[in-house]
C-alpha cells in the first residue's frame, strides 16, 4: 500500500500510523509488535498487584519512611550533635515556629511563584527556538553554535550581571530561572525534531499537509514524549536556578531561608528548607506527569 495512492480524505491516517501501526521501510504498514509498545506500564499491568494505584502510592512512601527512621536513629544515637544533625522533631518544631509567624507559607508561595513564572517563560522560548532549529536548516546554522556556547555558562555567572541590570528585584530572579528552563527544552525539542522519521514527513506532504498542519499532525505527536521529558528537566533546573538566585540576592524565599539558616547556625531550618524544596519539586514534577498522561490519551 502506498500513501500516495490513498484517498485524500485519509490524511488523518498519517498521524494514526505513527502509533497504531509501524510503517516498514517499503511503505507497507504492519501491526505493531508487543515489543514496540512502551514497556513500563504494560509490564506492570501483567501483575495486578503492582498495577493498582493504591499500591503504587503506598509503595512510594516506603523509602521515605525508611530514610526518616534512619534519620531519627542517627540523630538520637549520640554520633552527631543537634547542630550537625537535628532530629525530625526539631525540624518539625522549626516549621511550626515559622508557620506561626507567617513566614513559612510566604516563603513557599514566593519561591513557587518565581519558579512557575520563570519556567513558563523559559519553556515557551525553548519550544519556539527548538522548533525553529529542529525544523529549519537555516535557523539551525544561525542559532545552534551561539546557543550551545551560552548553555555552557554556569548559572552563578549570570547572577552578578542580572543584579547589575535589574538590581535585586523579581526580574533578575525570574530571568535567571527562565535561563535555566530554556536550555533543557530547547535542546530536547531541537534534537527530537531533527530525528523525525522522514518517511512520515513525506507521507504527510503527500496528503497535502504542510507548515503548521504538518507540524501539529505528524511532527509534534512524534516528538511529544521527548518534549515532556524536556519539560521535566526544565522544571527541575528551574528549582536549581531558583536557589542560586535566592542564595545571593533575596530577602525572602526558600533559597533565602537556606542562606540565612546557614549564617545563623539554624541547622533545623536548613533541613526544613531542603525538605520543602524536595517536596515542591516532586509536586511540580507530578503536574508534568499529569500533562504526560493527558497527551498520551490525546495523541497516543
Amino acid at each position: 500500500m502506498s500513501y500516495q495512492n490513498a484517498p485524500e480524505g485519509d490524511g488523518a491516517m498519517v498521524a494514526v500510523s505513527m502509533y497504531g501501526t509501524a510503517v516498514a521501510r517499503d511503505g507497507d504498514p504492519r501491526e505493531e509488535e508487543p515489543g514496540d509498545r512502551r514497556r513500563g506500564s504494560h509490564a506492570d499491568a501483567r501483575i495486578p498487584f503492582l498495577s493498582r494505584r493504591s499500591t503504587r502510592i503506598v509503595g512510594g512512601f516506603v523509602l521515605p519512611l525508611i530514610l526518616l527512621a534512619a534519620w531519627q536513629l542517627a540523630s538520637t544515637s549520640g554520633a552527631f550533635n543537634s547542630s550537625q544533625l537535628p532530629s525530625p522533631a526539631m525540624v518539625w518544631e522549626a516549621a511550626v515556629d515559622l508557620a506561626q509567624r507567617g513566614l513559612l507559607g510566604l516563603y513557599v508561595a514566593i519561591s513557587t511563584q518565581r519558579v512557575l513564572i520563570g519556567f513558563a517563560c523559559g519553556a515557551l522560548l525553548g519550544l519556539v527556538f527548538g522548533a525553529l532549529v529542529g525544523l529549519s536548516r537555516l535557523w539551525d546554522i544561525f542559532f545552534s553554535s551561539t546557543l550551545s556556547a551560552i548553555r555552557a555558562v554556569p548559572s552563578l555567572a549570570w547572577v552578578p550581571l542580572l543584579i547589575l541590570w535589574f538590581k535585586i528585584g523579581e526580574e533578575s530572579k525570574v530571568i535567571l530561572i527562565a535561563i535555566g528552563a530554556f536550555f533543557p527544552v530547547y535542546t530536547t525539542v531541537a534534537a527530537a525534531l531533527k530525528h523525525v522519521d522522514r518517511h512520515l514527513v513525506e507521507a504527510g506532504r503527500a496528503f497535502g499537509l504542510s507548515g503548521v498542519r504538518l507540524f501539529t499532525t505528524v511532527q509534534l505527536p512524534f516528538v511529544l514524549p521527548t518534549v515532556i521529558s524536556g519539560l521535566r528537566l526544565a522544571l527541575a533546573q528551574s528549582w536549581l536556578f531558583l536557589v542560586a538566585a535566592e542564595l545571593i540576592a533575596s530577602s525572602m524565599g526558600l533559597g533565602f531561608l537556606l542562606n540565612d539558616s546557614a549564617n545563623n547556625g539554624r541547622t533545623d531550618r536548613l533541613f526544613l528548607a531542603i525538605i520543602l524544596l524536595a517536596i515542591l519539586g516532586k509536586l511540580s514534577d507530578s503536574l508534568i506527569g499529569l500533562l504526560e498522561r493527558w497527551t498520551a490519551r490525546r495523541w497516543g
